[in-house]
């Protein structure tokens, strides 16, 4: 039987500062970015990306949290003023929203992240953290961080890098580095063209996750200095790391499953295809991650919505839902829903087919609709008849994206319709 694993809420998470990242365009989703941040985009049936990283620091005993923004965040910093606001300040507890405010410079948007970090050093200093941890705001993971600062404090370490093994296919994508036996960083390239593999594993290599702790003075300190260096792209895995490599204790932390010591769950949705996989994985018997495990929470805004309904039982006009995930506030009349994931509020009118696909919230699928392989962004209305996700080439003709994978992807926008921009 597998062993509990006991967290490392304790003095280290008190005396840790979050930062999260969360100011990305994440431009390789295509349109679902284009009215909000990649971090904002829904997921899981009722929540959003940031969520998971919210939830982590939370779960993990930090409560000191900034939220670092900058591409169109409307809906971002909506959704965090009505779902994070429950902390008490009065307790030290807090989550901030850090909008992009030009602090250093009239005309300083954030040029890279370390970047986004500089400009708030200020807030930093006023919050007096003993340790910085720093979190990309767009993957899809359930992590107790009291680990990975517990293994920074324990090893000397002036920065840990949290990592993951990835298939060198991959890579690329990625910063991947080259570590002792102690685990201490030795080389890191950020997206490099031919990635180093791990000793006696050519086709697997450590990449980084996104995720930095750091000894607040030692933060403060390579902050400063690589600001004051011109033609850097004040960039983490671009600048800061290559350059303390030789003169600075960095040790790689591999995130791995508590329990069984396997890699462990993690998504970068950073593509269409990649959304539509990991949202549809959550629908098997025993999916990779576990949205119901009450030992770790995922937290969100919950809208007040009445529960899913189903109506209609005739032979041919049957509401129903098989191998899915339905959330509050749906609507299934008369139709079929098989192998998909509705959001909040979408409504599926009689004799209505939506199979495969992903549909967001408060979309409405006409009478007769058939729905394949798909991914119907939040306030889509398709009128009766409409198919979606049969044929590629009619789907483009029709002005929808199809990826590289062939899901089809609609947004309101490429049906001519109005749509609600806070999305």
């Amino acid at each position: 039987m597998p062993h509990s694993h006991p967290r490392f809420v304790s003095r280290l998470t008190r005396d840790t500062l979050a930062l999260i990242l969360a100011g990305g365009r994440g431009s390789r989703l295509k349109h679902l970015t284009a009215w909000r941040a990649k971090p904002a985009v829904p997921f899981g049936g009722k929540f959003r990306i940031v969520d998971f990283p919210l939830s982590n620091c939370l779960n993990s005993g930090i409560r000191q949290i900034g939220v670092i923004t900058q591409y169109k965040a409307h809906s971002l910093i909506l959704h965090i003023q009505k779902g994070w606001g429950f902390l008490r300040g009065e307790f030290g507890e807090f989550v901030e929203l850090w909008p992009a405010q030009q602090r250093v410079a009239e005309t300083a948007w954030y040029s890279g992240t370390a970047d986004a970090v500089f400009q708030n050093l200020d807030i930093i200093r006023d919050h007096s953290p003993e340790y910085v941890l720093i979190l990309a705001g767009d993957h899809i993971y359930k992590m107790d961080y009291g680990a990975m600062i517990a293994y920074h404090v324990e090893s000397g370490a002036e920065m840990t890098v949290g990592c993951i093994q990835v298939d060198v296919e991959r890579a690329n994508e990625f910063g991947v580095m080259a570590v002792d036996a102690l685990h201490r960083v030795q080389r890191f390239v950020e997206k490099p063209s031919d990635p180093e593999t791990l000793p006696g594993q050519p086709n697997r290599c450590l990449a980084s996750m996104g995720i930095y702790v750091f000894n607040r003075e030692f933060l403060f300190a390579q902050l400063n200095k690589d600001a004051a260096i011109a033609d850097s792209s004040h960039d983490f895995g671009k600048d800061i790391i290559p350059g303390i490599l030789a003169d600075h204790r960095v040790m790689a932390y591999t995130f791995r499953d508590p329990r069984s010591g396997d890699a462990a769950y993690w998504r970068d949705v950073g593509t269409v295809d990649a959304f539509w996989e990991a949202n549809l994985e959550l629908i098997g018997v025993t999916p990779p991650l576990n949205l119901y495990d009450k030992n770790w929470p995922i937290w969100t805004y919950q809208e007040q919505l009445p529960p899913a309904k189903f109506v209609f039982d005739d032979i041919d006009r049957r509401g129903m839902a098989v191998d899915s995930m339905v959330s509050g506030g749906c609507v299934i009349s008369g139709a079929t829903v098989r192998h998909s994931l509705l959001f909040s509020n979408v409504r599926v009118n009689s004799f209505a087919c939506v199979s495969d696909s992903v549909i967001l919230p408060d979309v409405v699928i006409g009478r007769n609709c058939i729905v394949h392989n798909a991914i119907i962004d939040r306030y889509c209305r398709l009128a009766e008849g409409t198919q979606i996700g049969f044929d590629s080439d009619e789907d483009r003709a029709a002005g929808f994206y199809v990826s590289e994978g062939g899901v089809t992807l609609v947004t309101p926008e490429m049906l001519g319709q109005d749509a609600n921009h806070v999305r």
